[in-house]
């Protein structure tokens, strides 16, 4: 029997089936502290494996086409971050605070790798391109979000000077990291091969992180907090916030001239935000009673760029592949 095409990934849905398992049966005491140090275990080792998996020669040769990697950077780094801190005073009224600082949060982080990818090829655009963008993002975001955070965010992150975020992040995020490029000469082609280790990897650092952030936030009344209408509203906030960075990419690729190709893996890859390295860095930035609320706009987001990108993926796949239009965009 074929899954319907409604249903949300079996990942979004696992994350769901998470937080309702924290909602009756947090972790507590001990047990949370003992999961706070498998969490943070395998985080270091998730970095690791994508400093081995990244080949910075790769990076360095798709940055040829510097104007359309120049405006995945700009958009991703720039513009949506100041959209989200511009919209703080009338998110705050409608999510909360907690919830408000969640959208900024998710404006900060970098392109997705595997969907920003797999989506551009599924709609005929520039995939070497699409590539080079996703894994510069990536690269980018591991310095620039937690700058941003500190930055647009600091009295959000758990009492930390810059200082000492920093070097937080440089410990647990930046040294295995380095420490996996570094090992890239032995490791690199047996990560290449065993790529489904890598996605275990990212998949359950993530379960790890929900479930213990999501724990400590119930135990602290989350629930109590969030009523059902702010919850609606945030999802109505991720889909705007989505539709307007897919308007003002498409508009702006329009007016610096990029062909359609470029122009579709621009669309992708800068309007994708990674979940797989948003709940790491949150885990290194924030106090584990405010991160739950603070990943869930993140969450949303995840799952509405998904479902919204791969309908327009199809219907660009679906259009007559031209000379002058090979990625079907008009």
């Amino acid at each position: 029997m074929q899954r319907p095409a409604w249903l949300p990934d079996p990942f979004i849905l696992t994350l769901i089936a998470l937080i309702a398992l924290a909602s009756f049966w947090p972790v507590r005491g001990s047990a949370a502290q003992g999961a706070t140090v498998l969490t943070n275990v395998a985080i270091a080792l998730l970095f690791f494996l994508h400093g081995a998996k990244l080949s910075l020669a790769a990076v360095l040769q798709g940055l040829a086409q510097w104007r359309l990697q120049g405006f995945v950077l700009a958009l991703g780094f720039v513009a949506f971050p100041l959209l989200g801190w511009a919209a703080q005073p009338l998110l705050v009224p409608l999510l909360g605070a907690d919830l408000a600082r969640g959208v900024l949060y998710l404006c900060v982080l970098p392109s997705t790798v595997q969907s920003a990818i797999a989506l551009t090829s599924m709609a005929r655009g520039n995939v070497p391109a699409a590539v080079c963008a996703a894994a510069v993002s990536s690269l980018v975001g591991v310095f620039a979000t937690p700058a941003l955070v500190l930055l647009l965010m600091g009295s959000a992150v758990q009492g930390l000077d810059f200082g000492q975020a920093l070097a937080r992040v440089a410990l647990q995020l930046l040294l295995p990291f380095v420490a996996g490029q570094w090992a890239r000469r032995w490791l690199g082609q047996w990560v290449q091969t065993h790529r489904g280790l890598l996605r275990h990897v990212d998949q359950s650092s993530i379960y790890l992180v929900i479930y213990t952030a999501f724990s400590k936030a119930v135990v602290d009344g989350l629930w109590h907090q969030l009523p059902a209408q702010r919850l609606a509203l945030l999802l109505l906030c991720c889909l705007a916030l989505l539709a307007l960075v897919l308007w003002g990419c498409h508009r702006a690729t329009l007016r610096l001239g990029f062909g359609p190709a470029e122009r579709i893996t621009a669309l992708f890859a800068a309007s994708q935000k990674s979940l797989a390295t948003g709940v790491p860095i949150a885990q290194v930035l924030f106090a584990g009673g405010t991160m739950g609320a603070l990943l869930l706009p993140l969450m949303v987001y995840h799952q509405v760029q998904l479902m919204a990108c791969a309908a327009l993926a199809r219907r660009f796949q679906a259009r007559p592949a031209v000379a002058t239009d090979p990625g079907g965009i008009p």
